[in-house]
């Protein structure tokens, strides 16, 4: 399968010493009370928006108002192994960052490179008050702000105001992920976090909506300059969005699980009852009218997620 790839990754070995005693993690005190907010790069290293959103806020000398800003690269060894010719080959070297974030898997026995890594960031991400963990997608699908299930994370979504669509989910079946981690699925704690999906992995357009997503982000909880925010593309108010509420995630059983035509991502399925799947010789239907389908996977095998669905629901407020 050939991909078009109107993206270049950018050279981070600048950022790699870091400033926190933890390789390309960067953090910049404001000697102001404020919270502690990340903006993480890279959890998969084929996704290069966010490894070009933070180049662009290092050169361009951003600092916090007030609290303190950290920007991190997260799985660098597989972004440094990022090849035109081969995009698709770096998401990872042995297992996926995302799916690692549980008490049961960071103390447990397993070995990999994802999980050395993992509990290098652990103890820092500890620290964060406010997170938001940027990503791409494998289709061309319109961008998608992931907030977890819970009224703190719609919340802070609906405040950032971007991207236009708002997904309430709760995961993955394959394990947590980052901003599912500690506190941020905790009702009762303040601490919170969102995964930003900003469109296909290596077009221009994804590498925009992570920049205006991590500024109006950064402006929402007030801790960067407003001017900076505006001159650098996250001016003016958004366009109204739209929510929705993840109700199950279709996880592949077998090896013969396919969809019954290509989905793109936020197509709306009419009827209940309607086929969308098969998965071996087991139909999968959308369970009722309306159905979002929400980041279809092309990695269709057994223990992974194919796709979400989910209807919509009001916004917060």
């Amino acid at each position: 399968m050939s991909f078009l790839i109107e993206l270049a990754a950018p050279d981070i070995s600048a950022y790699a010493a870091g400033n926190t005693g933890i390789s390309f993690v960067t953090s910049f005190d404001s000697g102001v009370a404020g919270p502690h907010v990340m903006v993480n790069a890279v959890t998969h290293g084929n996704e290069l928006c966010g490894a070009i959103t933070l180049d662009y806020l290092f050169r361009h000398d951003l600092r916090p108002t007030r609290g303190r800003l950290t920007l991190g690269f997260a799985n660098v060894e597989a972004f440094l192994s990022f090849n035109p010719s081969r995009p698709t080959a770096s998401r990872y070297v042995h297992e996926d960052f995302n799916r690692l974030w549980s008490p049961e898997v960071l103390d447990g026995p397993r070995q990999s490179a994802e999980l050395t890594r993992a509990r290098e960031y652990r103890p820092f991400i500890d620290t964060v008050d406010f997170l938001l963990d940027l990503h791409s997608m494998q289709q061309p699908s319109p961008p998608l702000m992931l907030s977890g299930p819970l009224e703190k994370g719609i919340g802070i979504a609906g405040g950032v105001g971007v991207p236009a669509h708002v997904v309430a989910d709760s995961g993955h079946a394959a394990g947590r992920r980052l901003r599912d981690y500690g506190d941020f699925s905790n009702p009762s704690s303040p601490r919170n976090a969102l995964l930003v999906e900003c469109g296909q992995h290596w077009r221009k357009s994804s590498a925009d909506v992570s920049l205006e997503t991590t500024l109006r982000f950064l402006r929402h909880l007030d801790v960067i300059d407003a001017k900076f925010a505006a001159d650098h593309g996250a001016g003016g108010a958004p366009a109204p969005q739209k929510f929705i509420e993840v109700t199950e995630a279709v996880t592949a059983k077998s090896t013969d699980f396919h969809f019954v035509r290509p989905f793109n991502g936020m197509e709306t399925i009419a009827e209940a009852g309607t086929v969308i799947a098969h998965d071996g010789g087991t139909a999968v239907r959308a369970p009722y009218d309306n159905c979002v389908l929400i980041m279809p996977s092309l990695r269709l095998y057994p223990g992974q997620t194919a796709v979400r669905l989910g209807g919509f629901i009001d916004a917060p407020g």
